[in-house]
């Protein structure tokens, strides 16, 4: 069965936003079976992403200073940034930066002694 809602939170809306976003960063969450080892994991995973998540009521807040002191709160997008993502990723074979050069590079005198072509 796959991951849903309800095994990550008691909150259906925040849990069904918390999957749509995990579901951009690692699109074979919905063929993960909730009870395999990659299932587990990744069920860790949004469970500390929602742990991080702001209180009720702040999610709008962005900035708020008084006498010398400021708060600070973003969006669920910035509670999947660092590890939460990586992670996220690896589990469907994405382990790698989006976005790198994939494929090779034209063979020629300069390039092939920059990057030989059996390392590429």
């Amino acid at each position: 069965m796959p991951i849903t809602h309800a095994d990550i939170t008691t909150d259906e809306q925040l849990g069904r936003r918390v999957l749509a976003r995990a579901r951009v960063i690692a699109p074979c969450l919905d063929s993960l079976d909730k009870e395999s080892e990659d299932g587990r994991t990744a069920i860790a995973i949004l469970k500390g992403v929602i742990a991080e998540l702001p209180a009720p009521g702040q999610s709008r807040l962005r900035t708020m200073s008084r006498n010398g002191t400021s708060v600070s709160v973003e969006a669920i997008s910035s509670a999947f940034q660092g590890d939460p993502e990586i992670s996220l990723r690896a589990l469907c074979g994405g382990g790698g930066s989006p976005g790198l050069p994939v494929g090779s590079f034209p063979q020629s005198p300069v390039l092939g002694r920059l990057w030989p072509e059996e390392y590429v």
